[in-house]
């Protein structure tokens, strides 16, 4: 069974850039100013991409374009990308790498910046694996880098040049603005992203912040009832009679919540789920033992547990509205009010369950971010701590969900 869920998962995910990755309605502007609708390869760059690819129909032929052919393009309501020659300051921040100088070396480059926040003055994000670099301009003026650099003075002490906070100062000013506030500025794109909009909204300027949405819905609460179809196998190995039974399948019900952390990047592809769980099993089984005067013995396992999980779990998006979800979990009981009995010749068996953590994979689907159905499967769980007894304890569940929150 758990090789068959592992096939099941590494198939899943195999297809998951096929799944996930879309053509969304989009635009391109090429050298000649000429806009063509178009659907765009949303790929949610992490680095600031040189090519991108595109449809002009939804069912056409993918196509390819360049920095050298267009000159902005991007997806409604989600992200732009504009061709600019700026003065690039490529400086490494690496603590190894660092020079002597406070001062930026540019160097003229044709890039794709990102869009942050569009307005009388425009937030741009230039990304390269661990290079960020940020630029604004005031509508039909030059555009310039946000000056930060981190380098060593005379002494060999790391010291940082802060001209950004300077330049913003100057430029973007709001009556409302204090000190305090250019000194706690970050050189990050949240913090930087968050003075634009609220140097506009302070001036009462239209603008567009293309990172709105993406802040948004990035803790979800689910509420999760769920049906469970557990076995237990119990055998005491012995010289004389190993003691086997068996609790046949039975299905249950429990009830879950679940808090789900997404991670901000990747287009939220990705997030962290923490779940809590209350559910019981109760089982009555009978069974022979050859060297037993009683040829009906009957065992009881009765299993009342508060589940924890943790696990990552990923998406896969079929459309705007619809997904598909792959988890990798941890699960083990934070409480605990089990037992199994039975007795034979006249010696009563009391068995302390006390159920260890175990490993579990789950794939599911989730409609309008609000309704989800899950199908999980818990590999072995051993219920007993101890050396004399063994057991395997499954669990196959059904799992429905609702977002509240």
């Amino acid at each position: 069974m758990k090789k068959q869920i592992l096939f099941l998962l590494m198939t899943v995910l195999s297809l998951s850039c096929y799944a996930q990755i879309t053509f969304d309605k989009g635009y391109y502007i090429d050298n000649n100013n000429q806009k063509v609708e178009c659907f765009i390869k949303n790929v949610q760059w992490r680095s600031s991409p040189f090519k991108f690819e595109y449809k002009l129909t939804e069912d056409g032929n993918s196509e390819k374009a360049t920095i050298a052919t267009v000159k902005e393009f991007g997806i409604y309501n989600d992200f732009k990308y504009i061709r600019m020659i700026v003065d690039m300051d490529r400086s490494n921040n690496n603590i190894n790498d660092l020079t002597y100088s406070k001062e930026p070396v540019f160097e003229k480059e044709e890039l794709y910046l990102k869009v942050l926040v569009e307005g009388e003055y425009t937030l741009y994000q230039y990304s390269e694996r661990n290079l960020k670099r940020y630029f604004y301009n005031k509508e039909n003026e030059e555009i310039k880098q946000l000056i930060f650099k981190v380098y060593r003075d005379s002494e060999g002490k790391i010291q940082e040049n802060n001209e950004y906070k300077r330049q913003l100062f100057a430029d973007l000013k709001c009556p409302d603005f204090k000190m305090s506030k250019f000194a706690k500025l970050k050189y990050r794109k949240d913090d930087l992203t968050d003075y634009f909009v609220e140097y506009n909204n302070c001036n009462n300027l239209e603008f567009f912040n293309f990172e709105k949405k993406k802040k948004r819905d990035l803790i979800n609460l689910t509420i999760r009832p769920r049906l469970n179809n557990a076995t237990l196998l119990l055998e005491k190995p012995s010289s004389h009679s190993s003691i086997n039974v068996k609790f046949e399948n039975k299905i249950s019900a429990s009830l879950g919540l679940e808090a789900e952390f997404i991670f901000p990047f990747n287009r939220n592809k990705w997030s962290l789920i923490v779940e809590s769980a209350f559910q019981q099993f109760n089982s009555d089984q009978d069974f022979y033992l050859e060297n037993s005067y009683e040829k009906n013995i009957t065992a009881k396992f009765k299993y009342t547990s508060i589940e924890a999980t943790f696990g990552i779990r990923h998406y896969m998006f079929l459309n705007e509205n619809s997904k598909f979800f792959v988890n990798a979990i941890y699960g083990f009981d934070v409480y605990s009010k089990s037992s199994i009995d039975f007795t034979i010749n006249g010696t009563p068996y009391n068995l302390e369950v006390e159920a260890l953590g175990n490993l579990g994979a789950g794939v599911g689907y989730k409609q309008n971010d609000k309704y989800s159905v899950e199908l999980r499967y818990l590999v072995n769980r051993n219920v007993l701590g101890n050396d004399t007894w063994s057991s395997e304890y499954r669990t196959l569940s059904l799992i429905f969900g609702y977002t509240f929150l």
